[in-house]
């Protein structure tokens, strides 16, 4: 298969590009594919021989009915060597109050520095959904969210900091980070303002 047929499916990925042989991502390889096969075929061949050990990205999944059972998934990180901020944004964070069972809504921003491994856009999407039926406080939304993630990827550093909308007439914010941020790497305000009223 030529390398313009999978960038056709994914023009993004990395396995399109040639990699040295030390690179992170140097298994994924290109597969051939008989020429009578129709487009979903090639799809989903692509998606198996392509894609890294990965539970849910590709594949129709379920919203996890808690955050406990929820997968999480990693993938390794193409720049290993390299310190840098990746960073998620979650502008409609949702959980229930453990007492009223009344909903909560923050605005979470997810900041760290990769090691080994990076965490699955789609897994995490699935993850903090899945909190949209569990109860639990701010604090302790926010600082799980931390710790999972701390658990799964080992990173050099992670912040998260929760906004969360007032309820009751109190905005609680919740930040919590492994340390210090790591020298020389740049990290830019979360870009969300403290919360004021109207005056």
């Amino acid at each position: 298969m030529e390398l313009r047929e999978l960038a056709r499916f994914y023009p993004d990925w990395p396995g399109t590009q040639m990699r040295p042989a030390d690179h992170p991502l140097a298994e994924l390889r290109l597969i051939a594919y008989a020429p009578d096969e129709d487009d979903e075929s090639k799809r989903t061949r692509l998606m198996s021989a392509n894609t890294p050990d990965v539970s849910q990205l590709g594949r129709q999944t379920a919203l996890p009915t808690s955050p406990e059972t929820a997968e999480l998934d990693r993938v390794p990180n193409p720049h290993p060597d390299t310190d840098y901020v990746a960073r998620f944004t979650v502008p409609e964070f949702t959980s229930i109050c453990p007492v009223t069972g009344q909903p909560d809504f923050a605005h979470l921003v997810i900041d760290y520095v990769p090691d080994q491994w990076l965490v699955e856009s789609k897994s995490l999407k699935l993850y903090l959904g899945a909190f949209r039926d569990h109860g639990a406080f701010h604090e302790d939304c926010t600082v799980a969210i931390g710790k999972r993630l701390i658990t799964l990827l080992d990173p050099r550093w992670l912040r998260i900091a929760g906004y969360w909308y007032p309820r009751g007439g109190i905005p609680i914010d919740v930040f919590w980070q492994t340390g210090a941020p790591i020298d020389g790497v740049w990290l830019p305000d979360t870009g969300v303002a403290p919360y004021r009223g109207r005056g």
